[in-house]
């Protein structure tokens, strides 16, 4: 059954799942104080990059089942649901998680909430949040409001697939709230029922109180954080060992116990979620006076950024000092098939190498438009040819293809010297090595390979 949702809040959890919701038949308002981003998605094009996103809006819009607006307005209280998708960064100066957008969404929801209208939290949130947004929404509506939370576990660069095909859907709700349950489950009933190409009750439905539900995301989160500063931790074993991260990864792996996935070493992790995730989940435990708990998350985040710091040491080892030496950053992205650049490890190591002293150039084949605004220290050069002329030494930041596929004969013939450090062990280092680069890995001894 067709249903009337908001989504509130259109970055990249919003916009996605505001499609999602419109492909999967729902009538769909998308709400953006952004005017920025509002116009854009208005025009039918995304402010940001996702593979077949852009595919998908244009299909919606088409179809006439999603429409954009700056606010709420009379529209908004005939809607059986209200998603909330607006940012919780990190507060500047503590690990602590800003909330204040999401107060100020139930503030602004408030007057256009009808009775059995429920609210959908979507946002990573620390535990305890929907409480607090339930008592607020409940005080300005005037009524006893239904509010759940519906964690997302979308993965960028696969994020619409991640969407209509998850691999569970997760509601928390306020014991006995039957009707919210029923809402939520017509409104994934396409999901649910195999129409999105998944078989017919293959999608856990997941039904549990609403403060458990808070901690899914940010728990699963932290234990994959973990796994990959934990391979990240080995690779540092290996390096004053002499052995190797990637074999090590690979045997460990094959242990169902422990599995293969995230087990790759190299230069850390970023992105939009892990480290603001583990940082604010460390300050709710201190909040709730439990925070030895989980104090082996700060461990966790050091050996992550240790990482950046080994590519920094290389550099200075290969080049003597880096300072007045042209270095080549292939990557700003957090990850390959993305944009976003918040918390790039590749970013990162970029910027401390200019501070110094290093010339450096970036590539990146969709971020460096943000990459100017944010960082105009950094040369950010779109043409790889140029960027690589005479660099005296390459940085492997993030994995994509066209790198992984570079034809390393060819690129050498562009540098001044050729060494490259492979910060995500992605590069075929044997095809590398026979065309007479020096390719130095983490967690790796390639002279010994």
């Amino acid at each position: 059954m067709a249903m009337k949702v908001t989504v509130i809040g259109l970055g990249y959890l919003g916009a996605t799942h505001a499609v999602a919701m419109a492909e999967l038949g729902h009538q769909v308002i998308g709400i953006e104080a952004d005017p920025q981003k509002l116009a854009a998605l208005q025009a039918g094009k995304l402010p940001f990059y996702e593979p077949g996103l852009d595919k998908a809006l244009t299909r919606v819009i088409e179809t006439g089942r999603i429409t954009f607006q700056p606010g709420h307005s009379e529209s908004s209280r005939t809607a059986d649901a209200h998603f909330l998708c607006v940012g919780t960064p990190q507060v500047s100066g503590s690990y602590a998680a800003d909330t204040s957008y999401l107060f100020s969404a139930v503030d602004a929801l408030a007057p256009y909430l009808s009775e059995t209208a429920i609210v959908a939290g979507k946002s990573t949130v620390p535990v305890g949040t929907a409480k607090e947004l339930t008592n607020r929404l409940s005080a300005a509506a005037g009524f006893d409001a239904h509010l759940v939370w519906n964690p997302e576990f979308l993965r960028e660069g696969t994020a619409l697939e991640d969407s209509l095909r998850p691999d569970r859907i997760v509601i928390g709700v306020v014991g006995g709230d039957a009707h919210s349950e029923r809402v939520m489950r017509e409104i994934y009933g396409p999901i649910l029922n195999g129409d999105t190409g998944s078989a017919a009750g293959q999608t856990p439905f997941l039904v549990m109180d609403v403060a458990t539900s808070e901690l899914v995301k940010v728990a699963a989160n932290s234990f994959l954080a973990t796994k990959i500063s934990f391979i990240n931790a080995m690779a540092e074993i290996s390096e004053a060992a002499g052995a190797d991260a990637v074999a090590l990864a690979e045997a460990i792996g094959m242990d169902a116990r422990i599995g293969s996935q995230f087990l790759r070493n190299g230069i850390g992790f970023g992105g939009g979620c892990l480290p603001k995730d583990i940082r604010a989940f460390m300050a709710r435990a201190d909040e709730l006076g439990v925070g030895s708990a989980i104090d082996f998350l700060a461990d966790v985040d050091a050996v992550n950024l240790r990482r950046r710091q080994r590519v920094l040491d290389l550099a200075n080892q290969e080049l003597g000092e880096v300072a007045g030496k042209k270095i080549l950053m292939l990557g700003a992205a957090f990850k390959p098939d993305s944009d976003d650049i918040r918390d790039s490890p590749a970013l990162d190591i970029a910027v401390q190498l200019v501070k110094a002293g290093a010339k450096v150039v970036i590539h990146d084949p969709m971020s460096l438009a943000g990459v100017r605004i944010k960082h105009p220290e950094l040369d950010a050069v779109q043409d790889l040819t140029s960027a690589a002329q005479d660099a005296e030494l390459v940085v492997l930041g993030t994995e994509w293809k066209i790198y992984r596929e570079l034809d390393a004969a060819s690129f050498g013939e562009l540098v001044a010297n050729k060494t490259v450090i492979d910060g995500r062990n992605a590069l075929p280092y044997h095809a590398w090595q026979g065309a007479g680069w020096k390719v130095i890995a983490l967690g790796r001894n390639l002279e010994k390979a």
